[in-house]
């Protein structure tokens, strides 16, 4: 049976991780820590997958580069407590990525995490061997600009249109669409199936697995 992509690319928080409550519990304690406006759990869930600079633009505007280093660090030692419970995978995400990769599949990761954010989170969850690249967002343009897929797309000499975006916001799926790739967005992480639907996926899946009936 033909293939429909060569190349999946993966948001990494709210879509393979289960750590949107984790993020926005610790943008709002950073927030509070910095005395700094404290945004509501729906706004922090909106900029998930954003870049760090992207995100405090939108939240935070008007802040000057020493209060954003700040919050920054703040944030990521907040993050980064070994006290907090861990960060799980999403049920069946280790499944879905063994099947991908046993059909031919390659993976990828494209995500608005800083590259030692996501290598700690490769560790952590024991899934780095499935890919074959990542992109963050401290090395390239910030979602929904379609470098990442881009970037990914010609190191693995894979046309768009044979790539495929998943992710769990409405950005995710726009970076797709921009680079000429199909996308599907996921239920389950940070954005609503409404708002996913406004950058025009193939589908909205509710589970991991059901990724598989797309590909």
């Amino acid at each position: 049976m033909s293939r429909a992509y060569d190349l999946i690319i993966f948001d990494w928080d709210g879509t393979l991780m289960d750590s949107v409550g984790r993020i926005v519990h610790c943008w709002q304690q950073a927030a509070r820590l910095e005395s700094l406006p404290v945004a509501s759990e729906e706004e922090v869930r909106g900029i998930i997958g954003l870049s760090m600079a992207e995100a405090i633009n939108n939240l935070v505007p008007g802040l000057d580069g020493d209060r954003q280093q700040r919050f920054r660090e703040r944030y990521r030692v907040l993050y980064s407590d070994p006290d907090l419970p861990p960060t799980p995978v999403f049920e069946g995400v280790d499944t879905l990525l063994e099947s991908l990769r046993g059909s031919g599949h390659k993976l990828a990761v494209a995500t608005g995490k800083a590259r030692h954010g996501l290598e700690r989170a490769f560790a952590h969850s024991g899934l780095k061997h499935h890919f074959v690249d990542s992109r963050t967002a401290c090395e390239t343009a910030s979602k929904p600009d379609p470098q990442m897929v881009m970037e990914l797309c010609q190191a693995h000499q894979v046309a768009p249109q044979r790539a495929l975006m998943v992710g769990d916001a409405w950005f995710d799926l726009e970076m797709g669409r921009r680079a000429g790739s199909d996308s599907i967005g996921v239920s389950y992480g940070a954005g609503s199936e409404a708002h996913l639907m406004t950058a025009c996926p193939r589908a909205v899946i509710h589970h991991p697995l059901e990724l598989l009936d797309w590909v």
